[in-house]
């Protein structure tokens, strides 16, 4: 066991290995200064919290407080590696700052209240406004960051207790696309490969995926391949210069909203030499005909004026991608967050199809997620998904579902497609939507343009409640706040990026008066007195355990089957990949290894939407267009994003992470290593705009688009020309009035509201924008 230090030497020491060998273990810690392992009481199972790679980890307890952590040596996904957030993240459980009591607004103001009267306070209104105008006056906004039980937990309550069709995460902004992609085409959410196909890949190919930062344990294992013999190719696209491609054989860097243009030129490139398996294509797949057909119009010099590229570059790719004998490609929020992202996140399931590349080591998919749990929202129906991968279209899947709740089919909402965080807003914004519960998540900082934001959860009329472990920019604006348990203080399960389900266990106390999420939804639904239609309690569990039992039973015979799992299996064994079950008792490695897809007619999840307008295709279209539930090759026309680069605005704006900081910095900034590694915001910029525009390294800028403005500090560099780079992490300065806070540097005051025709994802990287030097940071 190693102690490292995660902000130097963000990815460790290399362990080499060769092609088609194990990992070695390396098994990185962390405790708080002045302790060694022999001071620790006792070491507790989890598994990481702040990215969604899902590493394996033990929190160190001594005196009834967490420690520190170390790796799980015995883990499938990181063999004992951590990642810098979570060697010095736990230490925001302890923060000083944490909430311990409820908060009610007096008079304006948040005030200390009990439980009782907090939960009275919520329950009342919920009550009031079904009475006045029914369930679509009632809406949950939640996140990638809870348990599985509790995710299935607010499903049952808001579907089958309420029955709103009003349930979204903010999983929308980062994975929703993830999840759009693999059921257009694989008829159903679940990622076909596995991170052990690192070990086995010839070429990498990254698209719009900053591996080394948003999952710098997965990049290490790609690292440790690169050191070792035989090394993978590495394909990287990124309009910026990052780590990964630094380390790339090739790297495109493609003007940002044309990522559609970029992979239909490949897979022209593709078809056109023959690159093809063809009996692959004929025995799995429906749609090469027309796929064939569109990419026909996508030659390299086309695309290569649309991309900003050579064409000799297009070409290189496309000959990279079509030689490999082992092809693995991964695609995360430089896609997802994208003009046309669903479109283009498709066409590398394409790629993949065309080159039979699936189902075996070292060849696959990986539509990442980006935060811990997304996986388990989509599973759950904690979001705009029906509980296990069922399908909202389907009235025998929505029969199954109220069978496992025992309530009315007619009780669960599916007259139309579920409620997008979006749409959400815009019927809060209206006044339709009248309550909104936010849990884990922090909308104030997250969402698009920002000052819309604001007055949308500012109204006098909308009874905003905010369930979280800090007092967020979202919990000030709060009517009501709820002191929660957070990762350490609670057991659960939850699923990571490649299936793989960890246990993470209760290691010490909440603070206060903070309760585990699961019981405060719990205590709200027995308030509300839900009942199934024998007159039980709805839902039927009472614990975390039981929940999961629960949960279970919703799974079986679904894709996502955990029914071979167990809290005594996961203690046992550190992380399981579903499927778990009879079939596949110690769970699967990949999905689709036999070239059978979970697309048939009357078990897909999906029907599908037109990749162009998002328009849902009705059951009888889908069981004609592919009766035998083969896997789907789905074309789509480039088309340039809604706003460009102009005279006023003459930059691609485009937002994102940094190793350092998860999410709005609610846990990572309370954490004095990362904080200190990453204080404030800044603005990437290329050198030579730099340099023409007379920005230096190191001082202030002013950057605006047509919703606002914010100022950064000037970082020169790895970006392509005519582009910007902001990290979206950062709030509000404290300004003593949150509502109205100068939010100047805050990245979302400047994206747009904009979102995915398919997906319903939020466009963070296709707003147009302006930069010039400013003497200072603006009003601070």
């Amino acid at each position: 066991m190693a102690e490292r230090n995660g902000v130097d030497q963000p990815w460790g020491a290399r362990t080499p290995y060769g092609p088609g060998e194990s990992w070695p273990v390396r098994v990185d810690s962390h405790l708080a200064d002045g302790l060694a392992p022999a001071d620790v009481d006792r070491w507790v199972r989890t598994a990481a919290v702040l990215h969604s790679n899902g590493d394996g980890l033990d929190l160190a307890v001594k005196d009834g407080a967490i420690v520190g952590v170390r790796g799980r040596a015995d883990d499938r996904v990181n063999r004992g590696r951590v990642d810098p957030k979570d060697l010095f993240g736990w230490q925001a459980n302890a923060s000083l700052d944490r909430l311990t009591t409820p908060l009610v607004r007096r008079g304006g103001e948040l005030v200390e209240a009990s439980w009782d009267e907090a939960m009275a306070l919520v329950a009342g209104r919920s009550k009031e406004l079904l009475d006045e105008q029914g369930p679509s006056a009632i809406g949950f906004y939640t996140s990638g960051q809870l348990f599985a039980e509790e995710y299935y937990t607010l499903a049952a309550i808001a579907r089958a207790g309420l029955g709103t069709n009003h349930l979204d995460g903010n999983t929308r902004l980062c994975t929703a696309t993830a999840a759009a992609a693999l059921k257009e085409s694989f008829g159903c959410d679940g990622q076909p490969a596995s991170y052990t196909d690192v070990d086995h890949a010839d070429v990498i190919a990254l698209f719009g995926h900053n591996v080394a930062e948003t999952q710098s344990v997965l990049w290490s294992r790609v690292l440790d391949r690169l050191a070792g013999p035989n090394p993978p190719a590495i394909l990287c696209v990124d309009p910026r210069d990052t780590p990964v491609a630094r380390e790339a054989t090739l790297h495109l860097a493609p003007l940002p909203g044309t990522n559609l243009a970029l992979m239909n030129g490949v897979l022209h490139e593709i078809i056109a030499h023959n690159r093809v398996d063809h009996e692959y294509v004929r025995r799995c797949t429906v749609g090469y005909d027309d796929l064939k057909k569109m990419v026909a119009d996508y030659p390299p010099d086309r695309v290569a004026g649309i991309c900003g590229l050579d064409a000799g570059e297009i070409t290189a790719a496309a000959e990279l991608l079509g030689s490999a004998e082992r092809l693995l490609c991964t695609v995360l929020q430089g896609f997802y967050q994208s003009h046309q992202a669903s479109a283009a996140s498709v066409q590398v399931n394409n790629l993949v199809l065309l080159r039979g590349m699936l189902g075996k080591p070292g060849a696959g998919v990986l539509q990442m997620n980006g935060q811990p749990t997304a996986e388990n929202t989509r599973e759950c129906g904690a979001d705009g998904d029906l509980t296990g991968f069922r399908n909202w279209a389907n009235d025998a899947h929505v029969a199954e579902l109220a069978e496992l709740w025992n309530v009315e089919p007619t009780t669960i909402p599916h007259y139309g497609p579920p409620t997008h965080l979006m749409q959400l807003l815009r019927y809060a914004e209206n006044g339709t939507l009248r309550f909104l519960w936010v849990s884990a998540t922090n909308p104030a900082v997250s969402l698009p343009e920002l000052r819309r934001i604001r007055s949308i959860l500012s109204q006098d009329r909308l009874f905003l409640v905010v369930q979280d472990a800090f007092r967020t920019e979202t919990a000030e604006l709060a009517d009501v706040v709820l002191p929660a348990a957070i990762w350490g203080e609670k057991t659960g399960t939850f699923t990571n990026a490649d299936r793989t389900v960890h246990l993470s266990e209760k290691a010490v106390e909440p603070p206060g008066q903070a309760r585990p999420d699961l019981d405060i939804l719990l205590d709200y639904a027995r308030r509300m007195d839900f009942r199934d239609k024998d007159g039980a309690p709805l839902p039927s569990w009472h614990d975390a355990e039981s929940a999961f039992e629960a949960w279970k039973r919703a799974t079986a015979g679904r894709p996502c089957d955990y029914t071979g799992l167990s809290y005594a299996k996961l203690r046992e064994t550190s992380g399981v990949q579903w499927p778990c079950n009879e079939e596949n008792p110690d769970g699967a490695e990949r999905l689709y290894a036999d070239g059978k897809f979970f697309a048939q007619p009357d078990y897909c999840e999906s029907y599908g939407r037109d990749l162009i307008t998002g328009a849902p295709m009705e059951p009888d279209e889908y069981r004609a267009m592919n009766p035998d539930g083969k896997a789907m090759l789905k074309a789509a026309e480039y088309l340039p994003p809604h706003e460009e680069p102009g005279e006023e605005h003459p930059f691609a704006l485009i937002t994102g992470r940094t190793i350092h900081h998860f999410h709005t910095r609610t846990k990572t900034a309370r954490a004095p290593q990362l904080q200190a590694a990453a204080p404030e915001s800044w603005v990437e910029v290329s050198d030579v705009d730099a340099k023409r525009l007379d920005l230096h390294d190191g001082g202030w800028a002013e950057i605006t688009t047509p919703r606002g403005r914010v100022f950064a500090r000037v970082r020169v560099g790895g970006i392509r020309e005519g582009v910007l780079f902001i990290p979206f992490h950062y709030g509000y300065f404290d300004t003593g009035d949150p509502a109205g806070a100068q939010a100047d540097r805050a990245a979302n005051e400047l994206t747009m509201t904009d979102w995915d025709p398919v997906s319903k994802q939020p466009l963070f990287k296709t707003a147009a924008a302006a930069i010039r030097p400013a003497s200072s940071g603006g009003a601070r």
